[in-house]
This record gives C-alpha cells, sequence and structure tokens, in this order.
C-alpha cells in the first residue's frame, strides 16, 4: 500500500489545487490513502468546516492539524463528529476532538497520530514523547504514522530517533519548507523533517510576500493574507511493504505551480 502525505494546505487556493491534481496523483503513484495537514486550510489560518468538508470530498482520507487547529470556534463541534480530522494528541483532554484516527481499510489499516512539538511554540501542548509512549499501547494496529508539528528540526529528529522501530513513519511539518533529508533511520521507521507546504511558490510560507516583509520589517501589526498565485503541493509518499509496520521506502513529492 502506498500512503500520500501532504504538507500543510494553506487557504482556498491550496485546497483549490489540491482537489484538481489529487485525482492524477492517486492513479499515477498508486495511492491507496491520503493524509493531510489541514491546519492552515481556512483562508488567513486555522481549519473551518468548510475547509475540512473540501478536502474530504477532494479524496484525503485523513486531516491532521496543528497549532492553528483549534484557532477556529466553528471547528469544535466538528472534531467531535468527524473523527477523521484529528488535532494533536499531547493537547489537554478538555480540547474537542482525538489526537489520533484508525483508517480501518481492510487490506490495510492505518493510524494516523497527531503530535504538537513544545519548543518555540507558544501552544504548547504536554510532551510528545510521554504522550507516544501512553498511546502505543493503545493502537494494535501495526502501521503507524505520526505528523509532528514542530517548529524546532532538532526536537523532530528526537523524536523520529525516540519512535525508531516503534512507528511506521515520523513527517514533520509546520515549518512549511520541504527538507532534503528523508530517509529509513536504522530501526526502520521512515522520516522526514518536515513535509513542506501546498502553497504559493512565491510567497513567505503561503502568506503574501508584501505582507510578510511588511510584519518583518516594521514589527507592526500586519493582517496576513494568503497567496493564491502559483501554487505548489509538497508532500512524501511512503511505500509499504510486505513487512507489516514497515515501510519500503519514503520519496519526496512535488507538484509544481
Amino acid at each position: 500500500m502506498n500512503v500520500l502525505f501532504f504538507g500543510d494546505v494553506v487557504g482556498q487556493a491550496g485546497c483549490d489545487k489540491l482537489r484538481r491534481e489529487l485525482p492524477r496523483l492517486k492513479r499515477e503513484l498508486s495511492a491507496g490513502v491520503v493524509v493531510v495537514n489541514g491546519e492552515n486550510s481556512a483562508e488567513g489560518n486555522g481549519i473551518t468546516p468548510h475547509s475540512a468538508n473540501h478536502l474530504l470530498d477532494s479524496g484525503v482520507d485523513v486531516i491532521t492539524t496543528g497549532n492553528h487547529g483549534l484557532r477556529r470556534r466553528e471547528i469544535y463541534d466538528y472534531l467531535d463528529t468527524h473523527p477523521q480530522v484529528i488535532r494533536p494528541a499531547n493537547y489537554h483532554p478538555s480540547a474537542p476532538g482525538a489526537g489520533w484516527y484508525l483508517y480501518d481499510l481492510p487490506s490495510f489499516p492505518l493510524a494516523v497520530v497527531n503530535l504538537q512539538g513544545r519548543v518555540y511554540l507558544d501552544q504548547a501542548g504536554g510532551n510528545p514523547f510521554d504522550c507516544m509512549d501512553q498511546l502505543l499501547p493503545k493502537i494494535s494496529c501495526p502501521n503507524i504514522l505520526v505528523d509532528f508539528h514542530a517548529e524546532a528540526t532538532a526536537e523532530k529528529l528526537a523524536l523520529g530517533f525516540y519512535l525508531d522501530g516503534r512507528v511506521s513513519a515520523v513527517v514533520g511539518t509546520h515549518t512549511h519548507v520541504q527538507t532534503a533529508d528523508e530517509r529509513l533511520l536504522p530501526q526502520g521507521t521512515a522520516y522526514i523533517t518536515d513535509a513542506g507546504m501546498c502553497g504559493g511558490r512565491d510567497s513567505v510560507l503561503g502568506v503574501s510576500r508584501e505582507r510578510a516583509v511588511e510584519r518583518l520589517r516594521t514589527g507592526l501589526p500586519t493582517r496576513f493574507v494568503n497567496d493564491p498565485e502559483a501554487v505548489e503541493l509538497h508532500g512524501v509518499l511512503l511505500e509499504f511493504g510486505g513487512r507489516p509496520g514497515r515501510v519500503e521506502r519514503i520519496s519526496r513529492v512535488v507538484v509544481p505551480a
């Protein structure tokens, strides 16, 4: 089974690009499961029922989120009624929704876990390392994909090595820049520090470059606007082989504008 994972989808333009390209990609890459990070899929930031439905209707099977996942209050009830849309598992137990989801295909069950890092993030949850130690005994499925939504490269690498051999893949999100370190770790877990984003190529992490430059140059409050032009898709393809729970190959996926 091949699993296709896309990094942070930014705004309506990112959602539209994914909808246009996904049928072809699923055919060409023989992808049976599609997972995307949708925490920026609403215009501005965050995720709404509208943007989540748009992704699911486009052929996405599971949606992960991150530090913007609970920014829009209208998503709270939706998370409780749509278990395939998850928020970080290391959030406080009072948070709406759940932190992992079992996509239970008869031929290939896949558990998707969402975690958030604590380094440099102002909405830090509980310890992601301890959270996984508590979760793993509850997950009977051998195929486990972890979306680690974190800022610091070191924290992502550390969690990857900590979970090496215990999960199928650790895929980093949040920084919106695809890294070139995809590999199989020593004990067999597939890893990449960041899958990238689905957003404007000539933007600053999906935001209009003019607005981003103004904010960083002046330090004054600036309303960010998503860049709808020249949208690219960035992600990874995980190729599961004959060994239960093991990815045989991880490769980067880039769909140009």
